[in-house]
């Protein structure tokens, strides 16, 4: 079976998926859309808001330079986890590298607490090869119209479908390439192993630099419990907000849109439509103003050797799949 996570270009066979078709009135955003996008902004921005207060409240008290430096650390390397590891090198194979660097890539990103690894690749080659269509475990747009239909997408997209009794079946198969790798199917079955350690790191840390209980439990709750609800929800927000909010400068066949908020929050998993125009590339920030923390960290591995063969779509790939100023939908 062919990997369809390296079928850039396939067929669409929706209505009005192409944004060189449809009437002018088709192509404009409905208001719905528009109010939902400063909902969504909202949703965003308050909760880190919150977050931040929480944190200025607690200085001194619950909170100091030492809790900020192990949540700080250990989002970065539970998040790269993912964005370097899981997503990048497993699912899109943008890549390659010696076998300790991979080890430590899938115990890197099953301390994020988002599931093993061969699940996790199965499920979003899955969404790639169904964006926003029926198949795609997680798109927003499949609860039809209007306000309520478009906040029920969202939190599906979000986290509602986590949550959903009836996973696809089937998905070994958009696995096959991994399973034969006996390395990462015993490591993607410890994901157990790996969760409890990425909440004992922190503890172990905040004890050790205080030498206290007191901040061992501190070292839990800011490096373990908050650093995951952080980086799940950053993580969802790509599957939800970046399928809705943000510009579209490629073709894709999908809703993927490029969000700069998250573009710096995801570590470049934000520039979400240049993504899925170009699946296998390792750089999602594909301009020099587009920060992509996670492809900067890929060239400085193979700086020192622990990645090689690093693909990247050539610039008339690039320009090809542009659209041009007469197709735009929406930005």
């Amino acid at each position: 079976m062919s990997d369809p996570v390296n079928k850039e270009e396939r067929l669409d066979t929706r209505v009005n998926r192409d944004p060189g078709k449809g009437t002018v009135e088709e192509r404009q955003p409905h208001a719905a859309e528009v109010r939902l996008r400063i909902a969504n902004l909202a949703a965003v921005t308050i909760p880190f808001l919150g977050l931040i207060m929480a944190i200025l409240l607690l200085w001194g008290v619950a909170f100091n330079w030492v809790y900020l430096a192990i949540l700080g650390g250990m989002y970065l390397l539970t998040a790269l986890g993912i964005t370097v590891g899981y997503h990048r090198y497993f699912t899109h194979r943008s890549f390659k590298a010696p076998k300790p660097v991979v080890v430590v890539l899938a115990i890197l990103g099953s301390m994020a607490v988002q599931g093993p690894v061969l699940q996790w690749v199965a499920m979003h080659r899955r969404h790639h090869q169904h964006s926003d269509s029926d198949g795609d475990p997680h798109s927003p747009h499949a609860h039809g119209t209007g306000v309520l239909a478009l906040i029920r997408g969202m939190w599906h997209a979000h986290v509602g479908w986590l949550l959903c009794p009836d996973h696809p079946r089937g998905l070994s198969r958009y696995v096959a390439d991994l399973r034969q790798d006996r390395v990462i199917v015993r490591l993607s079955k410890m994901f157990p192993l790996w969760v409890v350690l990425g909440l004992l790191i922190p503890a172990a840390l905040g004890g050790v630099l205080t030498l206290s209980w007191t901040g061992v439990m501190l070292g839990l709750i800011w490096g373990g419990f908050v650093r995951v609800l952080l980086v799940h929800h950053v993580t969802w927000s790509v599957n939800s907000i970046c399928h809705i909010w943000g510009a579209r400068p490629f073709r894709s066949h999908d809703e993927s849109r490029n969000n700069p908020v998250f573009g710096i929050l995801a570590l470049g998993e934000g520039w979400h439509n240049n993504h899925h125009a170009f699946p296998t590339s390792a750089r999602h920030g594909l301009r020099w103003w587009q920060l992509d923390l996670s492809y900067l960290v890929i060239r400085a591995m193979a700086v020192v050797g622990l990645a090689r063969e690093i693909r990247i779509p050539s610039a008339e790939r690039v320009l090809a799949k542009r659209v041009r100023p007469e197709e735009r939908s929406d930005s």
